[in-house]
């Protein structure tokens, strides 16, 4: 058995969510940032869709017969309406489809270097986290367990 190919979106399908994530994360050239719609982000987030696809292509799809196949030709103000109006009420593919584009707009190098960050993965260097307000948690430790603990099916007590 081989292994076949993962489905990718179609030509149309990419050019609709070029347009959606420069919409979304347009370029700012006086800060040096590219938009979510530069040819390297958009080629790594195409690439790491995985198990999301399915959700991105509907909401491409979602996004695309709202605009009546006209988003490109949609004006920035139009197109930012448009997506603000679908993110209202777009429910989970909606979510995916933000998630996605965010994932890989701050996962480029550019973008990691304009916002202050070094240009390398989070690991094993690490990064220094400010402690917060640990008290925060105690209605969490006060609650009663609702989940099997398997701690006290291993001292017989169940």
């Amino acid at each position: 058995m081989g292994n076949a190919a993962a489905p990718a979106l179609t030509a149309d399908e990419t050019s609709a969510l070029r347009e959606i994530a420069g919409t979304m994360i347009p370029p700012d050239p006086a800060l040096g940032m590219p938009g979510a719609d530069d040819p390297a982000i958009l080629a790594d987030l195409v690439r790491t869709f995985g198990r999301d696809l399915a959700a991105v292509r509907k909401a491409v799809a979602e996004i695309g017969a709202k605009a009546g196949g006209a988003f490109g030709a949609m004006s920035q103000d139009e197109r930012e309406a448009l997506i603000n109006g679908y993110y209202a009420g777009g429910g989970s593919p909606a979510a995916t489809l933000g998630r996605v584009i965010l994932a890989a707009y701050y996962r480029d190098d550019r973008v990691l270097l304009a916002v202050g960050h070094e240009a390398r993965a989070p690991f094993p260097k690490g990064y220094v986290v400010e402690q917060g307000d640990w008290s925060l948690l105690d209605p969490v430790r006060q609650r009663v367990p609702f989940w099997w603990d398997d701690r006290a099916a291993a001292k017989g007590d169940r």
